[in-house]
């Protein structure tokens, strides 16, 4: 009995080498094969480094001002009895706009006018009784000031009737209406906007150490406020003599043309002061750059002969670069890269380093520094 379980114990000891033996056998083979096998080459579009000159400028966040704007407000207190103007309507210079009671003013003015006529009337005739010397000097004196009172006071009267016939200051762009058909306003109640929308402010603020570069005169854009994204220009109408003592900044105030009125003061925009020197830098797309915390790199596309087969074929090498300004769809090399290298541009996030690759750049996209998308 013991000699057959002996026996089963040395075949199952013999089978169980032998299957070992063919497995590793097995393993051996495929780790020869997996050695000798090269993985099929990674298709990509490519780019070259290009020489660009672009052009320097110095960007910030504005807000626009009317070159005119008031709130027109009554000056007098009175009752509307007449509105002359239509919202939103242009006016011109003197333009009626809205007119008070003046009622009593009127007839109060009939009386100083009745007045003063009467006081011009005696100074008169003491004028020709004094030349023939029968009144003194003191009773012509006293008639002629009563005639300067009266005349002083008509004046006044006049003055009030005119603060309540309300014209336009000047000729611009109505606002929404704030006052009512019979309302009785108060002195410095609001009545309409009125603001000059062509031409426009835009006031922003520079570091003082942009001082140096800018003066009036110089070029200024504003961009992304028309729907087809056409900058709006101007150019720097003033700069302020004193800095800002808390932010140190300098305030500057550009002008620029507004025909289609699509600029409104109270906005915000960007804008970008334009100098007059460019700058030579060597771009590159910036989908071709695989962005990490490290150190942002590229994949640079080289010519290499392959040992077995003598064969040329293009491979990767990872190069480190350093970046400098993003414009649009390109992105500037500080260094790292020459001008006309060829780097990998789509899928760099799954290329690696001394990869095979074939080019295709049948579907490359067209890139530029000022791209519109067409859902924009």
């Amino acid at each position: 009995m013991k000699k057959r379980i002996l026996l089963t114990i040395v075949a199952l000891i013999i089978i169980g080498g032998i299957l070992a033996g063919i497995k590793a056998l097995q393993i051996r083979h495929m780790i020869a094969a997996g050695e000798k096998m090269t993985p099929p080459p990674e298709t990509i579009s490519t780019a070259t480094v290009e020489r660009q000159n672009w052009e320097s400028v110095i960007s910030a966040v504005a807000s626009l001002e009317a070159v005119q704007g008031v709130t027109v407000a009554a000056e007098q207190a009175g009752k509307v009895i007449e509105i002359f103007f239509t919202p939103g309507a242009f006016v011109d210079k003197g333009a009626p706009l809205v007119r008070l009671d003046t009622s009593a003013e009127e007839a109060q003015l009939r009386a100083m006018e009745s007045s003063r006529n009467l006081a011009r009337t005696n100074l008169r005739r003491l004028a020709e009784l004094a030349d023939k010397g029968l009144i003194s000097q003191a009773e012509y004196d006293s008639a002629e000031a009563l005639a300067k009172e009266a005349s002083a006071q008509t004046d006044n009267i006049q003055a009030i009737i005119r603060k309540k016939n309300i014209v336009a200051p000047f000729a611009g762009k109505l606002g929404i209406r704030r006052i009512n058909l019979g309302q009785f306003l108060k002195e410095g109640q609001e009545i309409v906007s009125l603001q000059v929308l062509d031409p426009i402010f835009v006031n922003f603020m520079l570091p003082q150490q942009e001082l140096s570069r800018i003066t009036t005169g110089m070029a200024i854009r504003i961009n992304g406020q028309r729907p087809a994204d056409q900058a709006i220009t101007g150019a720097i109408t003033t700069i302020a003599p004193e800095l800002d003592a808390q932010t140190r900044n300098i305030r500057i105030q550009a002008t620029v043309a507004n025909n289609d009125e699509l600029l409104r003061p109270g906005m915000f925009a960007n804008v970008s002061v334009v100098l007059p020197e460019q700058a030579q830098v060597f771009t590159i797309p910036a989908t071709a750059v695989l962005y990490a915390p490290y150190s942002d790199s590229v994949y640079v596309v080289e010519e290499k002969k392959d040992e077995q087969s003598g064969q040329d074929s293009k491979v990767l090498r990872q190069q480190f670069v350093r970046l400098g300004e993003k414009r649009g769809d390109f992105v500037a090399i500080v260094s790292g890269l020459k001008e006309g290298e060829t780097v990998a541009n789509t899928g760099v996030f799954k290329l690696r380093n001394g990869q095979q690759v074939v080019i295709d750049n049948t579907l490359l996209p067209d890139f530029k520094l000022q791209p519109k998308p067409e859902n924009n």
